[in-house]
């Protein structure tokens, strides 16, 4: 009851805020309040060897907690932490181009966690077999890792206030693609899929790059977006679904994983998925079909009534979930074939 009744007398004592002083300020109290207080109450401590592609943010004060209201869990990237620290993280694109490598020089304290990280799908992860017989635990989008981090997911409540399903809109369809190689199946669908429908392309593929804030506001012109993965791998939904899609306000056309697998995740009727047509004619006609009567675009929007989308862009958000979830670690897990279960 303590909490609430703090609560009710910080939102008694707001109120004779101005009103988006008061909305901003409730704003950040639930959103420090999105994640459970972590089973274990001790304090652990995350150390990461190297941070994703050389791009660093700040790990200053208690972030975990000032950021997601997540206690006990104290993130570092100061090296002369490792010999106290409870996990140490390694992301796996610096372990396989040497831009960084294992301390296997240094002692290994038996109670230290290391984790293997990358959220890039197998044919992205190069040289793992040499790191067999090395890591505890993985971190991962796949939701069969010891931490699954996806790059977005779906949660109940209402999404976007009065959302409006728009068929006025100047394009029909977009995609952004920055690497693109001919032997990938999207690049088939690619090729295949407009010439039948307009399709404007977008990113360093086409040398047409979108700066980030002209990504969302140029995808929410069009009707429909092509959520292309480079990678037909289990599990693995990107941004171009959760942000390029979701958060531009379009329906995304996906192909990746299998329909089950999205249903999974994505909200409930949210999407078209390039394998449940027999050819890339029925998928074009379909298209157009739902391009031109508006209860059945409609449709693909309702979700917003009923649920909402977060997606994960920070990797301190990420990092700190592994104090959530460390309680439930296996204690003497080691991945003998780590490469065996990254190709699984």
């Amino acid at each position: 009851l303590r909490p609430l009744l703090l609560l009710a007398v910080i939102l008694l004592l707001l109120s004779s805020l101005p009103l988006l002083v008061y909305h901003s300020l409730v704003i950040q109290m639930l959103h420090v309040q999105q994640y459970p207080a972590p089973a274990s109450q001790r304090n652990l401590s995350i150390l990461l060897w190297h941070w994703p592609f050389g791009r660093s943010y700040s790990l200053s004060g208690n972030k975990c907690l000032e950021m997601y209201g997540i206690g006990h869990c104290f993130l570092t990237d100061d090296r002369s932490a490792y010999p106290t620290a409870d996990v140490v993280v390694f992301h796996h694109q610096e372990l396989s181009n040497a831009a960084s490598a294992l301390p296997m020089h240094l002692p290994r304290p038996s109670a230290q966690g290391w984790v293997w990280l990358s959220m890039e799908p197998p044919v992205n992860n190069a040289n793992v077999k040499q790191l067999n017989g090395v890591f505890n635990w993985t971190m991962s989008y796949r939701r069969d890792a010891d931490v699954t981090t996806p790059y977005g997911e779906t949660l109940p409540g209402a999404g976007m206030q009065g959302f409006q399903s728009a068929l006025n809109r100047s394009c029909f369809a977009s995609w952004v693609v920055s690497k693109s190689k001919p032997n990938q199946t999207r690049v088939d669908v690619y090729q295949s899929l407009q010439k039948y429908i307009p399709i404007q392309v977008y990113g360093k593929w086409k040398k047409k790059p979108l700066p980030d804030d002209r990504l969302l506001p140029t995808i929410s012109k069009c009707l429909f977006y092509l959520s292309f993965e480079n990678s037909e791998a289990k599990d693995y939904i990107s941004e171009k679904l959760w942000r390029n899609a979701f958060q531009a306000g379009t329906i995304p056309v996906v192909l990746g994983p299998s329909r089950p697998t999205y249903e999974e995740v994505a909200p409930p009727h949210s999407f078209i998925h390039v394998a449940d047509f027999k050819s890339i004619v029925e998928l074009a006609a379909y298209l157009n079909h739902v391009a031109a009567d508006k209860q059945a675009y409609e449709e693909y929007f309702k979700w917003h009534k009923t649920h909402r989308i977060k997606t994960y862009t920070d990797w301190r958000e990420r990092l700190c979930q592994i104090c959530l979830k460390y309680p439930s670690l296996p204690t003497r897990k080691v991945y003998q074939d780590l490469d065996g279960w990254v190709n699984s």
